[in-house]
Parts: structure tokens; C-alpha cells; sequence
């Protein structure tokens, strides 16, 4: 990709961004949320069911990340019942599904290091 240096910046969420890796990395860096989302790509799951696939992570670490995740728009929480114990679904939101191409790649290159 050419380099713009006179790209213009882009807000979102009230952040100014100069360059669009920093909005990216700022949505899905860190160590658990491109993870996460990797996982929510075959669909939604349960908390339980991404502990499972994700066993290193600690309850409160991935709470904190799906919370993360959701506030900026990547996924969607839905609650089911009114008593506990609730059903609690995590699903990718349309946004957080344009990362999948990518993530994906992630992972193969991933696998050749």
C-alpha cells in the first residue's frame, strides 16, 4: 500500500487517529481481542464456551476484554431470561465481521513463523 502522508485523520470514538493501523490496533491489539474475535468468527458463543477455547485467559481478563470489544463496537452481548441463571451470547457485529479476512491471515502467517 502507498504511503499518504497526507492521509487525512479520522475520528472515532471521540479519539483522533492520523494513521488507520492506529485506529486498528487501538480496536483489536492487545494480547486477547484479535483472539477473541478469531474465535467469534465460527459464530457466537457463550463466555464459557470462548473459556474453553481460550483456556490461558482468566475470567476477569476476558470480562474486560469482551466489555472492551463491545463498547467499541466489534461484538454484540445478548441476555436471555431474567433470573439466573442467564444465557449470555457473544456475536460478532457486521463491523467486527470486516476483520475476519484479516485475523485469518493473522493465523496462517501465524503458523509459518
Amino acid at each position: 500500500m502507498e504511503q499518504d502522508k497526507q492521509r487525512p485523520s479520522r475520528t472515532y470514538k471521540n479519539k483522533t487517529y492520523y494513521c488507520p493501523i492506529s485506529l486498528a490496533m487501538d480496536l483489536v491489539g492487545g494480547k486477547w481481542k484479535g483472539v477473541i474475535l478469531y474465535y467469534l468468527l465460527s459464530g457466537e458463543k457463550r463466555f464459557s464456551e470462548l473459556k474453553i477455547v481460550i483456556p490461558e485467559i482468566t475470567d476477569m481478563t476476558l470480562s474486560i476484554q469482551l466489555k472492551k470489544l463491545e463498547d467499541d463496537g466489534l461484538i454484540t452481548r445478548t441476555v436471555f431470561g431474567d433470573k439466573p441463571p442467564l444465557k449470555v451470547l457473544y456475536k460478532l457485529t457486521p463491523l467486527g465481521e470486516r476483520i475476519g479476512p484479516a485475523l485469518e491471515q493473522l493465523c496462517l502467517w501465524g503458523l509459518t513463523v
